[in-house]
């Protein structure tokens, strides 16, 4: 499965929400030193029931707007 996804960091709390057909995400984590993506893909972990290890950022590592694909078991 493929998400185009919209990352707000430094936001005040992590939450998942749907906003016009995509996921946005807000992350409490700065996005110095990747730290931001790493908080996102535990998120989407927890969000989706799913292992960190089923999630890979395919574009935008280093955007607000990324692709994320996830991989099943």
């Amino acid at each position: 499965m493929i998400l185009n996804i919209r990352v707000m960091p430094k936001a005040s709390r992590n939450l998942v929400k749907e906003e016009d057909g995509r996921l946005k995400v807000y992350l409490t984590q700065s996005p110095q030193d990747g730290l931001a993506n790493e908080q996102l893909v535990k998120l989407l972990a927890g969000h989706f029931k799913i292992k960190k290890y089923q999630i890979k950022i395919t574009h935008g590592l280093k955007s607000r707007d990324k692709v994320i694909e996830i991989y099943a078991d």
